[in-house]
């Protein structure tokens, strides 16, 4: 992320690596395909998620994930927390979830922010440098407000708008929607990957995609006729407009089983956009997440 160090040392080719030996002790969360659809993509809305790949036959790899374990610990001890989860992928016993990474080497470093995957680094950082690059994704986080909510001296929660927050919503009141969606993306411009100007931005776009349509003529095209993707995409907009999150899920990962290559991209880039819509904690999100891994798996 940013600038590193030449010098942080050398990584494993996955492809020279032999036989699997016993794992060692490990540190934060494992990462299997099932939880990180369902529990850490969520998670990093409100926190920055550090992974470390991992093999037991990389020692290099393994000593990476102990002082990042050592590091996380020491920050959960201070009053404020340590401000960032930790997880670790066992690339031996999730070769799934290395490809969907697309994991080449071990040690290998990813940031999740926001469902983003930054890549931090793929060598043998020093102690001090593993510090150097946390704090900075700690750093560009908080930058984007991710996880911040300012609370006043009584401990009362203070609810802050931005200038273009108050603009798009008047312009929402108005039923401008292209002037709202300008708007938020003003917001973007100033402060990319903010969390409030993405939210603002997919709930304009779905604004914008369904106005002035029948909604119910929509979804009953769509059932009739399931081989068009445009019309499936636009009644699973419908349906999540009309709060039946459930159905709009199952609409698409039944289109993306089903669909092609390119098809089945263009259909996940559609129902991801529509995932960060609803509550992260709804157990109906944490379930059409587990259902999409399986269906890309």
């Amino acid at each position: 992320m940013t600038s590193l160090p030449k010098n942080f040392g050398s990584a494993f080719d996955l492809s020279s690596l032999k036989n699997p030996v016993t794992p060692p002790e490990l540190d934060g969360v494992s990462i299997t395909k099932e939880n990180l659809m369902g529990d850490v993509l969520p998670a990093s809305h409100s926190q920055v998620v550090v992974l470390i790949c991992w093999s037991a036959r990389s020692p290099q790899s393994q000593s990476v994930m102990s002082a990042l374990g050592q590091m996380h610990d020491a920050d959960s001890a201070k009053p404020e927390g340590a401000g960032w989860l930790l997880g670790n992928v066992n690339v031996d016993t999730q070769p799934e979830v290395a490809q969907a990474l697309q994991v080449q080497t071990v040690p290998l470093a990813l940031a999740i922010i926001q469902e983003q995957v930054v890549p931090l680094f793929e060598t043998v950082p020093t102690v001090p440098q593993l510090r150097q690059v946390v704090d900075k994704v700690l750093s560009l986080d908080a930058e984007r407000g991710v996880g911040t909510t300012p609370v006043s001296t009584d401990g009362v929660v203070e609810e802050k708008l931005e200038p273009e927050e108050i603009k798009a919503l008047e312009a929402l009141e108005r039923g401008d929607f292209t002037g709202a969606k300008a708007v938020y993306q003003e917001w973007l411009n100033r402060t990319p990957k903010n969390s409030l100007a993405l939210l603002g931005m997919a709930q304009v776009e779905l604004l914008i995609r369904i106005d002035g349509i029948d909604s119910d003529d929509v979804i009953a095209r769509a059932n009739e006729d399931s081989k068009d993707l445009a019309l499936t995409r636009l009644a699973a907009d419908c349906e999540i407009a009309q709060g039946n999150f459930e159905a709009s899920f199952s609409r698409l990962i039944t289109a993306v089983k089903e669909a092609g290559p390119d098809e089945r991209k263009e259909l996940r880039e559609h129902l991801v956009g529509l995932f960060a819509l609803v509550d992260p904690a709804d157990p109906i999100l944490i379930r059409a997440r587990q259902q999409l891994a399986s269906a890309l798996f």
